[in-house]
């Protein structure tokens, strides 16, 4: 994700035909779009819907019984009111009256149930905030989740789960029905999706009546496409672009703190990454503080925290201290094999010059990087075979909950990173069930703190996202996730 992410069109697609030409009239109802990332799929119940891609769409086409809104309260989406039992074991949900689908048919807890079942049976890396939870629908407006314990973050974590009809068939998702403000009109995967405004939508039918994401890997074309207004809005925009953008008296723009976090796992399970001296000491060969100022100096800032401040649970910790000197007699004690190289994993061109800093760095103390882009499939498949050494992602935590990244990532039974401690799954057990806020602030201040000083990972930079759009679109949400809703969205005049 810079940010956290939609999608961009081929330049061949962008010379050929623009939805926005033919009259004033499409013009006033039409827009294209074109984030960070490419949409692969349109499930997102998949491994694949765990990117950032899908998020942006899912939130377009599906509906959730809860959301974030563009600050990162959790608010109501296709359930008005959420109650938990006197333990926060399990939470009550009630549906608004009267939800359709896209195609007429009503959404009831039926729905909801299979949906939920059918995220528990996926390979989707979000079914691991549900482990072990039950679902049933006491009528056809209710639905009652319980969960394996106390969950005070369940309706922060409910922001990833999206309802699909109780009957997915095979070619379900060619033309998928959804609850969302947008049904799909027409999908090229990895190229471009075009949206169509949904009239049975239960917030109103949304004033522009066509979206069309597409996917421009090229970034200087993606912004060229902006400035000739072939394209109406473009998103995680890079700081050395930003200056001449914002200069355009038809442009407007906005930067927007996330709930991301650029995030180096080290794979604690590797014998070179087995201990936190070792790990301490790469992050320490590292100056992050001057990769920022050089790369982001708009949209980044140093990290004291695994954690964005936007997110519930946030508690800074001690900067750490670049010190390549130390670093490498701290390796040199250690054992560390200078002659191996470790493999650092990322996936978009975007991160290209980040790691390639990363890797400069560390090759002045004598560590040799290995360093592997990968396709987003590829990468996310050996991200969870954890087929690497350092693996960089953008990381975000959806619902601004502690609980969706802290709490699911890091504890032993996650295997996410190869690191296990039973303190820390301690930490996050409390701050995962406690129904006092102030005790699970608490409990996730000291979780970090081990995370942290232990050097899971190194957790660079904070990320902001930055917006940059055509000022005849008005009214749609510069969303914290990265994920711009349209659903309110109004078109002047090109």
């Amino acid at each position: 994700m810079r940010s956290a992410l939609a999608a961009v069109l081929a330049v061949a697609v962008l010379a050929g035909c623009s939805t926005t030409t033919g009259g004033d009239s499409a013009e006033r109802d039409s827009i294209v779009v074109s984030g960070t990332y490419p949409v692969d799929s349109l499930d997102p119940h998949s491994a694949a819907g765990g990117s950032a891609g899908k998020e942006f769409t899912g939130q377009s086409i599906y509906g959730r019984l809860t959301r974030p809104d563009a600050k990162g309260k959790i608010v109501a989406d296709l359930a008005t009111k959420w109650t938990p039992d006197a333990t926060a074991t399990a939470w009550t949900f009630n549906l608004r009256s009267g939800l359709l689908f896209s195609d007429g048919t009503p959404l009831t807890s039926d729905d909801v149930v299979a949906s939920f079942q059918r995220l528990l049976a996926s390979d989707s890396p979000n079914k691991s905030n549900f482990t072990g939870a039950k679902i049933e629908a006491p009528d056809k407006e209710t639905v009652v989740i319980t969960a394996a314990k106390p969950d005070a973050a369940l309706p922060s974590k409910l922001a990833t789960f999206f309802v699909l009809p109780k009957t997915v068939g095979p070619d379900f998702f060619k033309k998928p029905v959804g609850s969302g403000p947008y049904v799909v009109k027409s999908f090229s995967p990895g190229e471009s999706l075009v949206l169509t405004a949904n009239d049975k939508y239960w917030g109103g039918k949304p004033k522009i009546q066509t979206v069309t994401v597409r996917t421009i890997p090229d970034i200087s074309a993606r912004l060229t496409a902006l400035r000739t207004g072939e394209v109406d809005l473009v998103w995680g925009v890079p700081d050395d672009q930003l200056k001449t953008l914002t200069a355009d008296a038809g442009l407007k723009h906005e930067s927007v703190p996330s709930h991301q976090v650029f995030t180096m796992w080290f794979n604690s399970s590797v014998p070179a990454l087995a201990t936190p001296a070792v790990r301490n000491a790469l992050w320490k060969a590292v100056d992050f503080k001057t990769i920022i100022a050089n790369l982001y100096p708009e949209t980044g800032a140093l990290a004291v925290s695994p954690v964005a401040p936007t997110v519930f649970g946030y508690s800074p910790q001690q900067p750490k201290t670049h010190d390549p000197a130390a670093a490498k007699a701290e390796l040199t004690a250690a054992g560390f094999d200078f002659g191996k190289p470790l493999r650092l994993q990322f996936a978009n061109a975007e991160f290209r010059a980040f790691n390639q800093a990363v890797v400069s760095d560390l090759a002045k103390i004598g560590v040799k990087i290995d360093l592997q882009e990968k396709e987003q499939a590829v990468f996310i498949k050996d991200l969870l075979a954890m087929s690497w050494d350092i693996n960089f992602q953008q990381l975000g935590t959806a619902g601004f909950d502690a609980s969706a990244n802290l709490g699911r990532l890091y504890p032993c039974a996650a295997k996410r990173t190869g690191y296990c401690n039973e303190e820390l799954d301690k930490q996050l057990a409390a701050a995962g069930t406690s129904t006092d806020e102030n005790a699970r602030k608490s409990a996730y201040a000291a979780a970090s703190k081990i995370i942290w000083d232990d050097a899971v990972g190194m957790y660079p930079m904070t990320v902001q996202i930055a917006y940059v759009w055509n000022k005849r679109l008005d009214g749609f949400t510069r969303d914290a996730s990265g994920y711009p809703d349209f659903s309110a969205a109004t078109l002047g005049a090109k």
